[in-house]
């Protein structure tokens, strides 16, 4: 599985998310569809974006009831992307459910990874808005150790635990990584971060940047130092 740099298109609608598409004439990266885009413009922008050439990983974070999940996960599947996810806090049952759901009748699906825990958490509010007394990187490691179980590609966490998960879960299992900004760049409410030159240190095999990238003067430049960075 290659590695990539995924941009985060958290823009409030399909015209804003279509003009910065626009400004990379002749390349084609990676694109991460959101709860702000998808709500406000729907399975369109999805399948626009699909048909200027683009991956698509859309992040809804779903977590409910197996059952519902497994339903929403095959609408999901039905929309030609190339990534989704969900909460692994939603328990094996729901994971193994979802997997179900999105494989198509010809055995082919999206790559599925879970969300262990959120990059904007940290140790304090862990303990005490979740009333989870474990260590940030236990918990991590034993939600990625149950995606795995559960059949899932890999899970979304900080660059802080990708090297870890990939010692637990094996160098294949994939560590999606928010919370990227560049050196000396606003961390904004972000609380586990790093580098793109660090994440590629301690082995992301994808990379999720925002702000960074579309608050950017120049969001090509941008992006072109973030492949340079982290793949180079």
């Amino acid at each position: 599985m290659g590695k990539d740099v995924i941009i985060a298109c958290d823009f409030s609608g399909k015209d804003e998310t279509l003009a910065f598409l626009d400004k990379f004439s002749g390349k084609k990266p990676y694109v991460k569809i959101g709860m702000e885009l998808f709500y406000s413009s729907g399975p369109d922008i999805v399948k626009e974006i699909k048909k200027r050439g683009h991956k698509i990983f859309l992040d809804l974070k779903l977590h409910d009831i197996p059952n519902t999940v497994k339903k929403t996960m095959a609408v999901l599947s039905s929309m030609d992307i190339d990534m989704c996810n969900l909460h692994a806090a939603g328990t094996v049952r729901m994971m193994k459910a979802a997997l179900e759901g999105l494989t198509r009748p010809d055995g082919t699906r999206p790559l599925l990874i879970a969300v262990t825990q959120l990059t904007s958490t940290d140790q304090q509010s862990l303990n005490e808005d979740l009333l989870i007394e474990r260590p940030m990187d236990e918990v991590v490691m034993h939600y990625a150790s149950c995606a795995k179980g559960a059949g899932l590609d890999g899970v979304v966490c900080s660059p802080l635990e990708a090297k870890k998960v990939h010692e637990t879960c094996g160098k294949n299992f994939l560590t999606i990584t928010p919370g990227v900004r560049f050196a000396g760049g606003d961390a904004g409410d972000q609380k586990r971060i790093m580098t793109p030159a660090q994440a590629k240190e301690v082995g992301s095999d994808y990379i999720v940047v925002g702000r960074p990238i579309t608050a950017a003067e120049n969001p090509v430049d941008a992006y072109e130092r973030c492949l340079e960075e982290f793949l180079d």
